[in-house]
């Protein structure tokens, strides 16, 4: 559990430590959001959160390196690392602070940071996000809050092999029938990692799931040509491969990554996805059925259009890698950041 740093007062209810999600800072669409993280669990966000705000300009490129951006940002945030993010489900023990509800239209944004006090002193602890575009969430203030350890200390990892009986299946289509936001956030920065190993040499993609969702970006973002680097999937449950690329996952616990040469990391979750996820086609039969029968009711959701990896996080992941220094893949981060909406997002 987490209390206030001034009173002792307990703010949440007993949260167990997960790896931060990728859709941690998504924009998406301009409706309300689910929560971002799930009941009972917490993530840690080691980059600098929230306000003051700074201009490129006024950070410059040598601090910005210091602070991990390799290619220019709109604005910076200049707050503490370390802050705790939390399901807003999962607070105790605080009230909103007047006057601090910026917002854009739906809710608040928490673009001036903490709006939620401690309710026994008034401490400035949190800032709640529910604004539509936001995943909802409530980001512990790092120094207005301690972590108080649960008595029977941390909950164990758990392996990769049991990882699918305990996690639900995240479909890449999202019951409102569009691509799956998460899906989204998660195959752009797997991309943004991938691009960063390429030194712009053209890579094929098998055909399957991944080319559903990788093909089209790879095609569009790549040279075409010979010779071209092969991209796999491997990790738990799978034969080895053979590959230059290969799209591991990052477990949803800890973070840790499965070990492979040519690793490119995916969340665990679009992974296992695309690793055993089997398509079902029909096949000719012995008998004949009729037109208006179906085997599946209803049908499997079909996408909507092309996939289009979120360009955000793309730019994003990509200006923290310091391979984006690199002149061809510099001009890449620019183009997207600058005309954000062209093919493939």
């Amino acid at each position: 559990m987490f209390a206030c740093a001034g009173c002792g007062a307990v703010l949440t209810v007993p949260v167990s430590r997960v790896a931060l999600p990728v859709h941690a800072g998504q924009l998406y669409g301009h409706d309300l959001l689910g929560p971002l993280m799930e009941p009972g669990t917490y993530a840690v966000n080691p980059e600098p959160f929230g306000p003051p705000w700074r201009t490129w300009d006024e950070v410059g490129a040598a601090e910005a390196q210091a602070r991990g951006w390799y290619a220019p940002a709109h604005l910076l945030p200049g707050g503490p690392r370390g802050a705790v993010v939390i399901a807003p489900g999962d607070v105790r023990g605080t009230v909103f602070i007047p006057g601090c509800s910026a917002g854009y239209c739906c809710g608040l944004d928490g673009r001036d940071g903490p709006n939620l006090a401690c309710e026994r002193c008034g401490r400035e602890v949190a800032t709640r996000i529910d604004d539509c575009s936001y995943w909802q969430a409530v980001w512990l203030h790092p120094p207005a809050v301690h972590r108080l350890a649960g008595a029977d200390g941390p909950p164990a990892v758990t392996s990769w092999e049991a990882l699918p009986a305990q996690r639900p299946v995240l479909p890449p289509i999202h019951p409102d029938g569009w691509w799956n936001p998460i899906w989204a956030a998660a195959v752009a920065a797997a991309l943004a990692d991938l691009l960063a190993e390429t030194d712009g040499t053209p890579v094929t993609v098998p055909d399957g799931p991944v080319a559903d969702v990788f093909r089209r970006s790879i095609e569009t973002l790549l040279p075409a040509g010979t010779p071209a680097r092969t991209l796999a999937v491997a990790g738990p449950g799978l034969p080895d491969v053979t590959a230059d690329l290969v799209l591991v996952p990052r477990h949803p616990q800890n973070g840790e990554l499965w070990p492979a040469p040519g690793a490119v990391p995916l969340a665990y979750d679009v992974w296992r996805h695309l690793a055993f996820h089997r398509e079902r086609r029909p096949v000719p039969g012995a008998g004949a059925m009729p037109d208006e029968a179906r085997r599946d009711d209803p049908p499997p959701r079909q996408p909507p259009g092309p996939f289009r990896p979120d360009w955000g996080i793309f730019v994003a992941t990509l200006a923290r890698r310091p391979e984006v220094r690199r002149p061809w893949l510099r001009r890449l981060h620019d183009r997207v950041r600058s005309r954000p909406y062209r093919e493939p997002f």
